[in-house]
């Protein structure tokens, strides 16, 4: 999946992400843990929400195709 599309990101979630450097992003979806897997993952599929003022990835997970989750903070 190509990390500079923005699929299905609210606008709010939209202005978080574009925040991040690209490379900072690029690790941030290869470093997702699946408790599945029992490891850290890649994330694809991913959609993007806020919550509590943090940006939320939901997606699923590269290897086993379970629900796998990454809670991003702010600076």
């Amino acid at each position: 999946m190509n990390i500079e599309s923005i699929p299905s990101f609210t606008e709010p979630a939209k202005k978080l992400w574009s925040a991040i450097p690209a490379e900072i992003r690029k690790r941030l979806l290869s470093n997702v843990w699946c408790g599945a897997c029992s490891h850290e993952v890649t994330i694809t599929n991913f959609t993007g929400v806020v919550k509590s003022g943090d940006l939320l990835l939901v997606g699923k997970c590269a290897e086993c195709h379970g629900d796998v989750a990454r809670l991003i903070e702010p600076q």
